[in-house]
């Protein structure tokens, strides 16, 4: 998916603020410095573990469609939030009704719950079920080519609820402790802004006003999940995705069909690499490294411009530094329940070498020093990851898991290669993803006066949540469902990708169809010339440059789901046009219904093809020839 805020848009505070009555800084209630900060044994709650552990497993379901479908998932940290204060809010209103008393619901409660649920559902979104653990089974090791050099025999491992979840096991947690140290410096010292972090507290800080009821009602339609993916995708996002989807299914393919015979033999598979098959899926690829590497090469260069500037305004103390009584009382709480520096390297040292014992066992081709190495490196990763997502809301970490998959894979050699590389971008990238969030979450709790102990509690057990329902969730579509076919709508393009990606680290581009390669330079070219037209050119025109990224997603996928995907879109910008305010507001809440109703549908849905029961009836459009 392109690269965009965490969100997938923009929240406008000064909109938000303005409807809730407050002034520069958003209102902090219940909690707020001239209040009680429950401590943060009081913020963990029985009944918030039963709302995270709900919201967790509904999103896991949802991500896990988008995951296997088209690949595009976006961030849903927002929803997530709206929807465990409906939970709670409703339960604490049923039990007064019925005479009980409860604790009241906090914000600093609702924080919590979010941070929970989201390491829940995240474990589907970046644990690999759609990209680098589904690359590894035997379909896609088919599709890839099995007459392929690098595509070794052998070289896949077939899905399992119990290996999968070791894995996710052995490797999700590291990332939680990786830069805890480092919180204080991200948050307080340098400031960062963690605009998604930010966005998500000024949300729940809004909710928990008496106003907030009103905010947060919306409504469920059982439908649309594409098209309230597309509302909360930013226009930009969605318009690229048609613009590829024109491109390469109106333009290119039938163009490239007309040569079979030609620039690639007739008659063999669709699915084979020398077929048009090729062509999609190694031009998807180019635009999304070309993508990829400049914004890697940027953020980088952004990263270590701005450390400097600080390293020489360190000692330089300005008016404008000098804190309010609200951050005085909010650095307070943030640094109350710290973690000690001593234990998180520790823990660090411990899950570092409990991975390196047990991946090797469940990879002959992943070497134990493969695992060091990957462990060594992965902190400083994580550390430009997470600074660069605080300045620019941008987690990078799919590249920087890309980065190890052709390090790794062209140093294993084509015995190992594909299944290490693979492997070794799991590693990197869930520890370099991992730390990121956390530091967007903690940016939340720092402005809802939610303590860093709590959340992190609330993180390891939502991680844990993650870890036994992912699996659960990926092999419930996996046996229902007709997963990686690229024929059908569970096309789970990403797999192919990675698995591609991985055979180019061991053994460059021998496997590619005629003409392929210039192809790929081609369009390897317009994405970095794209991202530079986008950072150059006047805002009013650079804006109007398409995101590669987003592009290449329907070269592989299809067209059809990008036309949802701007209908969303098209609400927005009607609504918008109609009621700014409001709609800057309810574009979440509504969203979240046609995302959430459509998932709640899931369920059934695959239990029912489980049992190979077919929906009673079903409508098409076909041409009248």
């Amino acid at each position: 998916m392109a690269p965009h805020s965490r969100d997938g848009r923009r929240v406008r505070f000064e909109e938000i603020r303005e409807l809730d009555g407050h002034g520069d800084e958003p209102e902090l209630g219940a909690g707020h410095a001239r209040g009680r900060v429950p401590p943060w044994r009081e913020q963990l709650t029985a009944r918030g573990m039963v709302a995270s552990l709900a919201v967790g497993a509904m999103y896991s379901v949802i991500v896990m469609k988008l995951n296997l479908t088209t690949g595009l998932v976006p961030t849903l940290n927002v929803s997530a939030a709206l929807i465990a204060f409906v939970l709670l809010r409703a339960w604490t209103k049923a039990l007064a009704r019925l005479g009980v008393a409860a604790r009241p619901f906090t914000r600093q409660e609702n924080t919590v719950v979010q941070t929970c649920a989201v390491a829940c559902y995240g474990i589907a979104v970046g644990g690999g079920f759609g990209s680098y653990l589904l690359a590894l089974d035997k379909n896609t090791y088919e599709m890839a080519g099995e007459e392929t050099e690098g595509n070794v025999p052998g070289s896949y491992k077939e899905p399992g609820i119990a290996w999968m979840t070791g894995f996710l096991l052995a490797v999700s947690f590291v990332g939680i402790i990786a830069l805890v140290p480092l919180r204080k410096i991200m948050i307080i010292d340098y400031k960062l802004t963690y605009p998604s972090g930010t966005a998500t507290a000024v949300l729940i800080n809004g909710f928990h006003t008496p106003h907030g009821d009103a905010m947060a009602k919306f409504f469920f339609d059982f439908s649309l999940t594409y098209v309230g993916a597309g509302m909360i995708c930013s226009h930009l996002v969605n318009l690229s995705l048609l613009f590829g989807a024109i491109l390469s299914w109106g333009v290119m393919w039938p163009l490239i069909s007309d040569l079979e015979g030609d620039w690639y033999p007739a008659n063999i598979p669709e699915s084979s690499m020398s077929s048009l098959q090729g062509y999609k899926a190694f031009i998807c690829i180019a635009l999304i490294l070309g993508d990829g590497l400049y914004n890697f090469v940027k953020i980088i260069v952004f990263t270590i411009k701005n450390l400097i500037e600080k390293s020489n305004l360190k000692n330089t103390k300005k008016d404008e530094d000098i804190p309010v009584l609200d951050d005085l009382h909010r650095n307070e709480v943030f640094m109350k329940d710290s973690l000690p520096s001593w234990l998180a390297y520790s823990g660090y040292v411990a899950l570092s070498v409990a991975a390196v014992i047990v991946i090797p066992m469940m990879f002959r081709e992943m070497k134990w020093y493969y695992v060091v190495i990957a462990y060594l490196l992965a902190p400083a990763l994580g550390f430009c990851n997470a600074y660069g997502a605080g300045l620019t809301d941008i987690n990078m970490a799919y590249n920087y898991g890309k980065v190890a998959l052709f390090i790794l894979a062209a140093w294993a050699g084509k015995d190992s290669g594909v299944v290490a590389g693979l492997v070794g971008c799991g590693l990197v990238k869930s520890l370099v993803s991992i730390s990121a969030d956390l530091m967007h979450d903690f940016k939340t709790g720092h402005l809802t006066l939610t303590s860093p102990r709590s959340m992190l509690i609330a993180q390891a057990i939502g991680t844990a949540m993650g870890c036994i329902i992912g699996p659960l969730t990926f092999m419930l579509f996996y046996k229902a469902f007709d997963i990686g076919n690229p024929e059908g709508p569970w096309k789970a393009p990403y797999a192919l990708i990675y698995r591609n990606m991985a055979i180019l680290g061991v053994e460059g581009f021998s496997a590619l169809p005629q003409h392929c390669l210039q192809l790929c330079y081609g369009f390897f070219g317009f994405a970095v010339v794209a991202n530079l037209m986008r950072d150059l050119l006047p805002p009013k025109y650079g804006r109007c440059v398409p995101l590669p990224m987003a592009m290449g997603v329907p070269f592989l996928v299809g067209a059809s789901f990008a036309i949802d995907m701007c209908v969303g879109s098209l609400v927005v910008f009607v609504w918008n046009m109609m009621d700014r305010s409001k709609a800057a507001l309810m574009v979440p809440a509504v969203a979240s219904g046609l995302i959430c109703g459509d998932g709640l549908w899931i369920f059934p849905s695959a239990l029912l093809a489980l049992a190979k029961i077919s929906p009673p009836f079903c409508m098409a459009f076909r041409p009248t020839h």
